[in-house]
Formats: C-alpha cells, sequence, structure tokens
C-alpha cells in the first residue's frame, strides 16, 4: 500500500493525537451514510478501506518502535485492530455517537466478530438490547471461542428469563417495570462494562 501517513494527509513526526484527529475528519468525510444512493458510493468505500489500513498501519509502527510521534494513549491492544482499541475507549468514556460514527463507517466486506460485538456493545448502551442481543450473538457465532462476546449473550438471555429484557424503542416486553427489571439491568450493564474493560460506575 502506499504511504500511510500520505494516505492520512500528515507528516511522520505528527503526534498520535494529529494522526488520530486526522482519522476520524476522513472517516466522516468517507462515511458510507454520505455517498447512499450515489454513483461514488463504489470509490468512497475504497477509500474508506484505505484509510482504515492506513491507520491501523501507523499504530502498528508505533507500537513497535517505527513510527514517530508523542502523548499516545499508552496502554496494550487486547484484539481486534487498532481502530477497534479507539472505538472500545470511546465506549468506556461514554462517546457512543463517536464510537457509532466510526464503527459505521468501516465497510460492511471488513465487519468481523468484534465489529459485531462493538455495535452491539454500542446498542446495549443506547438501550436498544433487541438490537444488540443480535449483534452479540453474531459476533458469538463469529467466534464461538471469545468468552467476552458469549458472555455479553448469556447476560441478555439472563434479562430476558428474568423479565427485564427491552425491545427496541424500550418497550418492556412483560408491560411493565419493576425492581426485578432494575436489577438485572444493571447486573448486565455492569457485565458489559467489565467486559470492555471497565466497570458499572466508570460507565454510567
Amino acid at each position: 500500500m502506499s504511504d500511510p501517513y500520505e494516505v492520512l494527509g500528515v507528516q511522520p513526526n505528527a503526534t498520535d493525537d494529529e494522526v488520530k484527529t486526522a482519522y476520524r475528519e476522513l472517516a466522516r468525510k468517507y462515511h458510507p451514510d454520505n455517498y447512499s444512493n450515489n454513483p461514488l458510493s463504489d470509490l468512497a468505500e475504497e477509500k474508506m478501506q484505505e484509510i482504515n489500513e492506513a491507520y491501523d498501519r501507523i499504530v502498528q509502527m508505533r507500537r513497535q518502535g517505527g513510527g514517530s510521534g508523542s502523548g499516545n494513549g499508552g496502554g496494550t491492544r487486547t484484539s481486534g485492530s487498532s481502530r477497534y482499541y479507539d472505538i472500545r475507549n470511546m465506549i468506556n468514556g461514554g462517546r457512543i455517537l463517536d464510537a457509532e460514527m466510526l464503527l459505521n463507517g468501516i465497510p460492511v466486506s471488513s465487519r468481523d466478530a468484534e465489529w459485531f460485538f462493538l455495535k452491539g456493545s454500542v446498542l446495549f448502551k443506547k438501550g436498544w438490547l433487541e438490537d444488540a442481543y443480535t449483534h452479540f450473538e453474531r459476533a458469538s457465532r463469529m467466534d464461538p471461542s471469545n468468552m467476552e462476546y458469549r458472555t455479553a449473550v448469556n447476560q441478555i438471555n439472563y434479562q430476558r428469563k428474568t423479565g427485564g429484557y427491552r425491545t427496541t424503542g424500550g418497550r418492556a416486553q412483560n408491560g411493565g417495570c419493576s425492581g426485578c427489571d432494575m436489577c438485572s439491568s444493571l447486573i448486565c450493564a455492569d457485565c458489559c462494562c467489565e467486559c470492555m474493560g471497565g466497570d458499572l460506575i466508570s460507565c454510567c
């Protein structure tokens, strides 16, 4: 591939924050929603793929000591690509809309199990448990050995059994809200926050 710094429009000595800013601006510009029913949609998707690959390559080079920049966020990526590492941090920090924007900008052909898990986490934070369950379940099917994904599925299934389950739009399937509903929701929220590397207090 071409020079990743050139793709993002930054210098090799740019700080990590400058690289992230450039990536996010380009992701917004070439977001698929901007090109729906547009003859340029295929070109935009190719450009988005190039942007994602360039950002991943820069982060990888810098973590291996092969790049410049300062002021990085630190930490070790546990799974998935570097853009997923940033998205996880956004979700943990409550920046749900930013995380969703970056997730939606990833081309459909590149959406792996972790993408579906993180999208489910975003939907869970928004209270859309039906859609969250669908995404968690798909992530678990794509990577059945991943305990993080399986735990998320099991916790929403627990909510279903205890009557605390909500459909998209927040309507209760059992017709009301009880103290048990609230308790089971907190249990699920706590579990999902722990899966994302935080705790209930920091996530809420």
